[in-house]
């Protein structure tokens, strides 16, 4: 049993890492995207296996399900021009080697180090609850909403500023049509929405 939980440990493992460089490798938006659900499937294997079934479901569910999809609705939508997409990434690519320099160096401290344990007052570790008395899910609410609040505050701040952009990227203003502007209705008086026209008899406007 334990070799096939290792055996679905590598699989998943190697799905999810292939999965991450072709996000960066691939040539066409629509394929990296693709991808990244793919990578979001695998690693909700792989907290499967760990015992973790909540986070499994949320990586699903919100990830998969919402997040993902609306990227590659957003990719599709934004027609990208993939040459001036190259020459951009050209242009930034000195920043972008040192931002992944330092991504690089905080995974390396956070995999091989000790810095990020949870630790209360006095160097206590923080306790885990028993899993007979308070269920995953619950166990979990307890530390995101009290701990971690203004963490969990700032990850939907940073959802709903994202899906501000992805309205304003893809909204786009065709001539001809009417469009609803609120600013113009709150402005109406009845001299500007009434007009009286005199119409002689027999005829029509």
């Amino acid at each position: 049993m334990l070799g096939l939980q290792a055996l679905f440990f590598y699989f998943f493992a190697a799905i999810t890492v292939g999965s991450a460089l072709m996000v960066v490798l691939s040539r066409n938006p629509v394929h990296s995207v693709l991808f990244l659900i793919l990578a979001f499937v695998s690693a909700a294997g792989l907290f499967l296996l760990t015992g973790a079934e909540f986070l499994a479901l949320i990586l699903i569910v919100v990830y998969v399900g919402a997040v993902a999809i609306l990227f590659l609705f957003v990719v599709m939508m934004l027609d990208l021009d993939i040459g001036q997409v190259r020459k951009g990434a050209l242009k930034y690519a000195p920043i972008g080697a040192i931002l992944a320099l330092v991504l690089l160096a905080q995974l390396v401290i956070a995999v091989t180090g000790n810095y990020f344990e949870p630790q209360l007052a006095g160097n206590t570790v923080l306790p885990t609850p028993p899993l007979d008395q308070v269920s995953n899910i619950e166990a979990i609410g307890q530390v995101l909403y009290t701990r971690y609040i203004f963490f969990f505050q700032m990850a939907g701040l940073v959802l709903f500023v994202a899906m501000i952009g992805a309205i304003v990227l893809t909204l786009r203003h065709k001539e001809g049509l009417k469009r609803q502007s609120i600013p113009e209705q709150v402005r109406r008086t009845p001299e500007t929405s009434i007009e009286i026209r005199k119409v002689e008899s027999g005829k029509g406007i």
